[in-house]
């Protein structure tokens, strides 16, 4: 990214899971070669590097196989007791976030990166502000010499920051294997004990995290033996309301607003004239169904929009429904990544560009630009948005 937030080049790397590892196990210095690898691919010398992920992760200093989120240690806790327990899987005192230990390896001082208003971790380093220097590179792993080495924070922190969810009315879906909304709102006299802080002053993020939007379509891509794409093309194919086939995509239980890891995908509603497009377009339909019970949950006054990130944004069709069903425009920016995108924001923030998230008001960073997909509004959504909510009441009374 430039001065302007013009993307002028792009790298990636690639890392496979550690097969017959245990769930939520992961080789660190497969990461670390990774972001070394998108860096070198991307052709130019970086005026800083920063590094984001997916949290709570833990990686002990030695390098030895970290606790990732998908981990069951502390996860019905709290943010920090889930690192806590973490921690205590791996038994030493000696460990850091995904992104301090890899801005470590190139030669950080080893920090804490927090993001805004996010309480400071027991033993995690001291403390460092997101976009704030904290070393630069020594020359290993095949970088430069003297790269500064800029404060990371957590992908969905990053998203939220290069979508603009900084303005209230604005809602971001990141997309990805999970999803969830964040929505932007005022900060209160008194603030939500769970809100987190925007970018921006005077701004506060609620919403939550769902468990298997993205995945939902990856299962299904793994049953039918068809690659995501062609099983959106199908969906495309099928009229809202997918001719009466429902789906709760629950596959990894569910967060919010129910955040109930006990609840199970169900695919309702099959008949012998069904197939593979119907339960892909009400995969879809459900995802945006999803949206809607959380935005519900926060009882808020409407949306201006909703912006869609990550490999999602990228289907006209998914897209379409997410603006259908919660009855708002979609933003699609142009570089969908946008995890990456904020990363470079807090880079540029440690390169002097322009302010650390939390220092300015609205308006004080680039965004990428996009196109605005226009919702019509269906009876058939509504009606499936309560066939929805009744089918996980009724999961979870189930379960009791």
């Amino acid at each position: 990214m430039n001065r302007d937030g013009e993307v002028i080049a792009v790298g990636s790397g690639v890392y496979e899971g550690a097969e017959g590892w245990a769930q939520g196990r992961a080789e660190p210095a497969a990461w670390l070669a990774a972001v070394v690898e998108a860096i070198n691919e991307t052709g130019v010398r970086p005026a800083a590097i920063c590094v984001g992920g997916q949290s709570p992760t833990t990686v002990p200093m030695s390098g030895s196989p970290a606790v990732t989120v998908l981990h069951p240690a502390g996860a019905t806790l709290g943010f920090e007791e889930q690192h806590y327990a973490q921690r205590e899987i791996l038994g030493t005192d000696d460990v850091a976030q995904v992104w301090d230990w890899v801005m470590a390896r190139l030669g950080a001082n080893v920090r804490q990166s927090r993001w805004p208003g996010d309480a400071t971790l027991r033993g995690y380093g001291r403390r460092a502000a997101t976009g704030q220097v904290i070393g630069h590179t020594d020359g290993a792993h095949g970088l430069p010499h003297d790269i500064p080495l800029v404060a990371g924070a957590q992908d969905a922190f990053f998203a939220f920051w290069a979508g603009g969810v900084d303005t209230p009315g604005r809602a971001l879906d990141p997309g990805g294997r999970t999803g969830g909304l964040a929505v932007a709102v005022e900060s209160p006299q008194e603030r939500d004990p769970h809100a987190m802080r925007s970018a921006a002053t005077g701004v506060d993020i609620v919403g939550g995290p769902v468990s298997s939007h993205g995945l939902m379509m990856e299962w299904l891509s793994r049953l039918t033996g068809r690659p995501i794409s062609e099983l959106l093309d199908l969906a495309e194919l099928v009229p809202p309301g997918a001719d009466g086939v429902s789906v709760l995509p629950y596959l990894e239980g569910e967060r919010a607003p129910r955040w109930n890891r006990e609840l199970r995908a169900e695919i309702t509603g099959l008949g012998s004239g069904h197939g593979p497009a119907h339960i892909a377009r009400a995969a879809l339909e459900s995802t945006a169904y999803g949206l809607r019970h959380i935005l519900d949950s926060l009882s808020l006054p409407a949306l201006d929009v909703l912006v869609c990130a990550g490999a999602p944004a990228r289907s006209p069709v998914w897209c379409q429904i997410k603006a259908d069903v919660l009855d708002v425009p979609v933003e699609v920016p142009e570089e969908t990544d946008l995890a990456a995108y904020g990363a470079a924001l807090s880079a540029g923030a440690g390169a002097g560009w322009w302010p650390l998230p939390g220092d300015a008001p609205s308006g004080s960073w680039p965004r990428p630009a996009g196109r605005v997909v226009r919702p019509v509004p269906r009876q058939v959504y509504r009606d499936g948005y309560k066939r929805f909510v009744e089918s996980g009441d009724a999961a979870e009374r189930r379960l009791r």
